[in-house]
């Protein structure tokens, strides 16, 4: 992190988004309180209602108490936060709206910077970026219009496009007014203090890193589960579904943190150079193997579901047995399992060792009773368990598995960061290590591509809300 915070305006494109009631505003308000942003700092949001600014700060302050009750702690410094918000009516369709928006951008005096650094941020369905982003270039205010100095930085939620060719298209746009390096894709995922801490337990422990390997390693399990279904996201989510939902973005970064190589050192670039490679490996799943390597479901209830189609066949789980295609992890199965309405809402990585070649203990199928295991349990625990066998107590040699746990609460009184203060800050901060870069995204898709090619026509099987989804013995 750089050691002095600059001045900078962050234009919100989605003020009265659900995301920016639930974690920007609070997220924003209480890095301001911790003294990480600088001393001269403003918000412009930008909707299409008409809100004098006043209005619009009683209405942050609002949704605050209702979505994180306990973040406004001090009144005063609360106050102090507010003068900094303002508010911008724009029809997103209108250039002469974007020009309005310049002229408040521009309209300070007194605190150098505010008009220089411009963070634009996205909260807006994936429909608008590329309208939003051609009518920024057009008003000047694009990251390749630098009039007045300083940086330029825009940060887009997922989905990033619906497929490979959207996404691809979604890239011309956005590129022709924002370059690479200005360019933050946002998962949240990847802001985690568990997800970061993977880079951590893979590169500085010698007990793990040698046996990080086809030679050693028998499988992983990705595990993405919730225990809720669609609530009120029904016209999204039946067009989406949930390989492109999850899958594609979420799962899939989670294998490649597991399985990327040693970057050279801990740039950016080098990080997400290991992490596109181990994307780019991935074997494409065709029409001949879809039968082994991907199960569909769907809850039961799922088409009775607000604004979703009587006869739709839009997962709302998916399993996916994954090999990656290099020297390392030949032949090793990596499972990413994700679903709706299953039994509990749990993300964790289970690395399975492959067994001794002899066993002593008992007979040769017990071993995976006992098998060793890493198991990195994302949310909503965030625990690091070792499994490996021991001899219960008694006259008899049996072994059963027990486990040794880290628990980050347990063993840090300092509270990590939330996903969204970590990935603001590192966004203000121009380090795009947890950001995910287009070639990334790219693959990811052509991926997932290749997957609902082989599914055209296949109706995923039913599942009862509360289970673990339909069956998923998949073969290699």
């Amino acid at each position: 992190m750089q050691d002095e915070p600059v001045n900078f305006t962050m234009v919100l494109f989605g003020a009265n988004s659900d995301l920016a009631a639930r974690k920007l505003y609070p997220s924003f308000y209480q890095l301001a309180r911790w003294g990480h942003l600088s001393g001269a700092y403003r918000i412009i949001a930008v909707g299409r209602g008409d809100l004098s600014h006043e209005a619009f700060r009683t209405q942050v302050r609002e949704k605050i108490l209702l979505f994180s009750p306990g973040t406004i702690d001090d009144e005063e410094h609360f106050a102090s936060f507010c003068l900094r918000l303002f508010y911008v009516q724009v029809d997103l369709e209108k250039i002469e709206d974007y020009h309005s928006l310049q002229r408040e951008i521009m309209h300070v005096s007194g605190e150098p910077g505010l008009c220089s650094h411009l963070l634009f941020y996205l909260s807006t369905p994936p429909a608008l970026a590329p309208v939003i982003v051609r009518n920024l270039r057009e008003a000047g205010l694009g990251g390749k219009n630098m009039e007045c100095g300083g940086w330029r930085k825009i940060v887009v939620e997922k989905p990033y496009g619906t497929d490979l060719h959207s996404a691809r298209e979604l890239n011309t746009e956005i590129g022709s007014a924002f370059s690479e390096e200005q360019i933050f894709r946002i998962d949240h995922y990847l802001g985690k203090e568990t997800v970061q801490n993977i880079l951590v337990f893979r590169f500085s422990n010698g007990i793990f890193e040698p046996l990080w390997n086809r030679n050693h390693i028998a499988r992983v399990d990705i595990t993405i589960a919730e225990n809720f279904g669609i609530r009120d996201r029904g016209a999204f989510y039946d067009q989406t579904g949930l390989l492109r939902d999850i899958v594609q973005n979420h799962g899939l970064q989670l294998l490649a943190s597991v399985a990327m190589e040693p970057p050279v050192d801990l740039s950016a670039d080098a990080v997400r150079d290991e992490k596109a490679k181990v994307l780019r490996s991935i074997r494409r799943i065709t029409s001949r193997t879809i039968e082994q390597s991907v199960v569909i479901g769907q809850y039961d209830g799922y088409r009775s579901e607000r604004h979703v189609a009587a006869d739709s066949r839009t997962e709302t789980f998916a399993a996916v047995n994954f090999f990656v295609d290099n020297w390392r992890w030949k032949g090793v199965p990596f499972l990413i399992r994700a679903g709706k309405n299953l039994a509990e809402t749990v993300t964790e990585i289970v690395i399975t060792f492959a067994c001794p070649p002899q066993n002593f203990f008992g007979p040769a199928e017990s071993c995976s009773y006992t098998a060793n295991q890493v198991i990195l349990r994302i949310q909503p625990e965030e625990t690091i368990a070792i499994r490996f066998g021991a001899k219960r107590p008694g006259e008899s040699v049996i072994t059963d598995p027990v486990y040794m746990k880290f628990d980050y609460r347990g063993s840090f009184s300092q509270p990590g960061m939330t996903p969204y203060h970590r990935l603001l800050l590192d966004a203000l901060d121009g380090d795009q290590m947890n950001f995910i870069r287009q070639d990334s995204v790219e693959y990811s898709w052509a991926i997932i591509d290749a997957i609902r090619d082989a599914l055209s026509g296949r109706v995923p099987d039913s599942y009862s809300v509360g289970s673990w989804g339909p069956p998923t013995d998949l073969q290699g």
